[in-house]
Parts: C-alpha cells; structure tokens; sequence
C-alpha cells in the first residue's frame, strides 16, 4: 500500500486513535472522566452527585473492582474516586495516579455525600451525564458515544462548551468505512513500521506487563492460572492464559494500565497477548510480530465498527477473530489462512452474550481465543465451515456483515433483558 495514499494515513491513525493506555475497564473510567470534568467545571469539591448512565454503561460498571478505590464496586466509587482525585486532563488515566491520602479519604468523603444513580432516558447505547453540587453552585458534564466524547459541560445553566451530537462522534476521525480484511492485509503487510513502533511497542509491553501480574498473584477467578494448571503448558494453552489472565487482573481491581482496542481493555489483551505468545513459540522477528499485531487489530476493529462499542454482543469474540488472523499469518504467511481463520473463528463464538464487565470476562476470553486458534487450526488441516452454515456467507467481508448485524440489531432486544435482568426488573 502506497505511505502516500488516503488509506494508509487513515490505518495510522486510527491506531493512533484507538490503541491508547487505560487504567481501570474503561466503563467506570468514564464515569470517572465525566465526574473530574464536573468537578473542574464546579471549581470545588461537590456535597451532592447525580449519575445517569444508559443501560449497557449501568451493565459494565456494576460488578467490575474500580481501580485506586480499595476494592470497590460500582458507579457510586467511580464517580466518587473521580470528583476526589481524578487527573480531569488525564482522559481513560484519570484515576491512574491517586495519591495514597486522597484514596484514605475515599470512603468517609461517600459516607457524607449525596450521590445518586439514575438511568438515562436515551437512545445512545454508551451515555453518561454527571451533575455535581455544592450549595447552589452546580455543574454538569455529558458524555456520548465514545467513553471519552464530551457533548457538553455547563455550570449554574451557562454552557461552557457544547457540541452536536452525531452517529458519527467526531468529525475529525479517521475514515473507518475504508476498511476491508484485503486492505487491512496489505497495509499490515507494507507498512512503514517506523510509523507504528511506538503504539505497538506501548502495547506489547503494558499488556504483557498486566499478564504477567495476573498469573502471579490472586484475582477474581484465577482463569489464567486454571487454564495453565488444568491443560498444560502448550502454546495454545498459553495464549489463551496469558489474555485470560489480563482480563483476571483489569477486571478484580489490578491499579496497572493496558492499551485498549475498540474502547476495550479486555479486547486490547485478547488481540494482543495470545498472538506475543505465539511470537515468542515460534521464534519470530520483532518485525514479524508487529506484522502480526497490525494485522490482529485491525481485524478487530473493522469487526467491531459494524456493531458498535456496546452492545449484548460479547467484544472477545470479535478479539478472539482478530487474534486468530494474527496468528495464523505467524504460522503461515498466507492470506488465505488469515481470511479462513477469521470466518470460522467467528462461526464458533457468534453466540456469546455480554452481561457486564466481571471476573468471568477472563473465561470468555479464553473461549474466544480458543475460538481463534480452532479456527486457524481448521484451514490448516483442510476444514472449513461454507457459506450457508448458519450465518456465514461465502466471503470473509460478508460473514462479517452478518454479524455485525447481529450485534447492532438482532441483539437489542437481548441486552435490554440482560441489563433488566442485571439490576433486579
């Protein structure tokens, strides 16, 4: 692919764009983004604070440890630990670096304060609007559509910033629609790798690092450490171990940042993590494994922008594909693999549901990744699931169609008895 060409440039950038550092799963961390812009734009510590969240922001936050807060849960502790020692310039690392006497201070300031959740009457499937107060004064910040996209902030009714909201978040983006798997390979393929380095290389040693945290001490359900204790020490055993124990880590508390794919901590290690792995088995160059990560997230992310940041659609599956693209060209080089491995990977998984971010998150990781690697392994053995099988379609960017449409329509109605389910209707 010519460096020149619209199509690269807008590659670059949207890796640029999305493959950033996050401390915390990236749900709670918005409520507390949203919470420490609140709180800037009141100009002091508020006695009162209101939380609307739409549905799928309420799924993901309610069981899941926010970092920096001694093991709490919920939307109350993010958005508490946000408005008392959140970075409001720190975007998804706004609670990475609470000092240990704000965090002491922690449970007595939401002992004594007012905060109180309420779902948001909204269409927009990711939609956070905090309102802070203190006396009369009051402040408020909207976020929508992306965990980061403020929409709007005001303080005592005068609008201190605004801007429309749109499907698409913001105008200044990248060119999404311009993926394709073919394009995705070729640029993967040719890519200057000078111009990438520094994300890749910020990905591969953040997540390696939150791994390795995972296998060796006690979070959640310990799937990394199960998984390796249970099956053995193969490198497909591995590879699923070292995403799963990541998501044990992010999900139960871990105060370590990852680099997020598709808004995703928990998709950023599954793309990532199982196809470092396999580098490392199979001897490959430091270029051939950057090759490999392109390739993975990118995969993802055209996956993913069909079907949206949230949805009753589990994000692993489409991780788990993409990490299964990444692999298979490691072990082959062939194009062919790679677009087999995607449509299969995919025919396996499309069933799995998202209720939330929590410990078992980790364990459909695994199934995912598992997924991924079946998928590669089919081709490899001359097996391939046809157009006609259930939804696959004959032709990779076609399959994918299918289940984008799953997740964005056919599965509305899923995630709003899901979430219902999840807060007790």
């Amino acid at each position: 692919m010519e460096k020149t060409s619209k199509t690269y440039q807008a590659y670059i950038e949207i890796l640029k764009r999305e493959l950033v550092p996050a401390m915390g799963c990236t749900e709670p961390i918005a409520i507390a983004y949203c919470a420490a812009k609140a709180r800037e734009a009141l100009g002091k510590l508020p006695d009162r604070i209101t939380v609307a969240a739409s549905g799928n922001i309420i799924k993901n936050v309610k069981s899941v440890i926010v970092p920096n807060t001694d093991g709490r849960k919920g939307i109350e502790a993010a958005a508490a630990i946000g408005v008392l020692a959140g970075d409001a310039n720190a975007a998804l690392e706004v609670i990475a670096h609470v000092k240990p006497e704000e965090k002491e201070k922690l449970g007595s300031y939401m002992e004594n304060t007012e905060i109180h959740v309420d779902a948001a009457q909204s269409e927009h499937v990711l939609d956070i609007i905090v309102t802070v107060w203190s006396g009369s004064d009051t402040a408020e910040v909207h976020v929508v559509n992306e965990h980061t996209n403020i929409v709007k902030i005001s303080k005592n009714n005068d609008v201190l910033f605004e801007k429309e909201i749109v499907d698409s978040v913001d105008t200044g983006k990248p060119d999404y629609e311009c993926m394709t798997i073919e394009d995705i390979y070729d640029f993967a393929m040719t890519c200057d790798l000078d111009d990438i380095k520094e994300t890749i290389d910020r990905q591969i040693a953040y997540n390696t690092a939150i791994s390795d945290e995972g296998l060796k001490n006690n979070y959640g359900a310990n799937i990394g450490k199960t998984l390796l204790k249970s099956y053995g020490n193969d490198v497909h055993v591995r590879a699923r171990a070292r995403a799963a124990a990541g998501s044990d880590a992010r999900m139960n508390g871990c105060e370590m940042p990852v680099v997020i794919n598709s808004g995703s901590g928990n998709q950023g290690m599954t793309v990532s993590l199982p196809v470092i792995e396999y580098a490392k088995e199979l001897g490959s160059s430091q270029e051939e494994l950057y090759r490999a990560l392109l390739l993975s997230n990118l995969v993802t992310l055209h996956e993913k922008e069909g079907i949206g940041r949230l949805s009753a659609y589990c994000g692993a599956v489409s991780a788990g594909a993409g990490a299964g693209a990444g692999i298979a060209w490691l072990c082959t080089k062939d194009y062919s693999a790679v677009i087999h491995t995607i449509v299969n990977a995919l025919a396996i998984t499309s069933g799995i549901v998202c209720d939330g971010a929590k410990a078992s998150c980790a364990a459909k990781i695994s199934a995912a990744v598992d997924a991924g690697i079946m998928g590669f392994e089919m081709f490899r053995n001359g097996q391939e699931f046809y157009g006609g099988d259930g939804l696959v379609l004959k032709g990779v960017e076609n399959t994918i169609r299918n289940i984008s449409r799953l997740g964005r329509i056919g599965m509305k109605e899923t995630d709003k008895e899901i979430i219902k389910m999840m807060i007790g209707q």
